[in-house]
């Protein structure tokens, strides 16, 4: 069942980009799912799952605060759910082309992780799906976000209604 809310996927550590989307979302009443928190525990792997392959819109900043080894992964187990025909889901991604100064340090893992970044970005660029989208900053990435929760918001109660092939949501 496709959930609507915007899963919040992407960089996680330190990072706080989740911030303004969230207070932007709850000032208007947007639902979403923030799979950063303080005390997580393997347990919390079963609704971080669920969301990933069930929230309408998934969001996946690939900052470069993080060498992203995991979010580029997931990058890749998104766009498969987000392809499946039957699905009416929206996948915004964001890869930044370097690292922080401090993560540069360590040239072997930052050689690994630009090369990584570079490769799913060229095969995201690759991928013909009309929701499938790249953007290239946060302020882009939000306000895309708020425009494709509107009109999943619109649409859905038609889709419920007059679509007997599209699954239930």
């Amino acid at each position: 069942m496709n959930k609507l809310c915007v899963g919040l996927f992407g960089t996680c550590g330190n990072s706080t980009w989740r911030n303004p989307f969230m207070e932007k979302y709850k000032s208007l009443e947007i639902n979403f799912y923030n799979p950063q928190i303080e005390d997580w525990t393997p347990e919390c792997s079963k609704e971080e799952a669920e969301h990933l392959a069930s929230d309408c819109i998934i969001l996946f900043p690939v900052l470069d605060e993080t060498y992203a080894f995991g979010s580029l992964a997931e990058v890749g187990f998104s766009i498969l759910q987000t392809l499946r025909l039957d699905d009416k889901r929206d996948l915004i991604v964001l890869i930044t082309d370097h690292l922080s100064e401090e993560l540069m340090k360590d040239e072997i893992q930052a050689k690994e992780s630009l090369k990584s970044r570079a490769l799913v970005y060229q095969h995201l660029k690759k991928i013909r799906s009309p929701n499938v989208y790249l953007v290239n900053t946060l302020d882009e990435m939000l306000d895309l976000s708020i425009k494709l929760y509107e009109n999943h918001k619109r649409i859905r109660p038609f889709r419920k209604r007059f679509n007997p092939h599209l699954r239930e949501y």
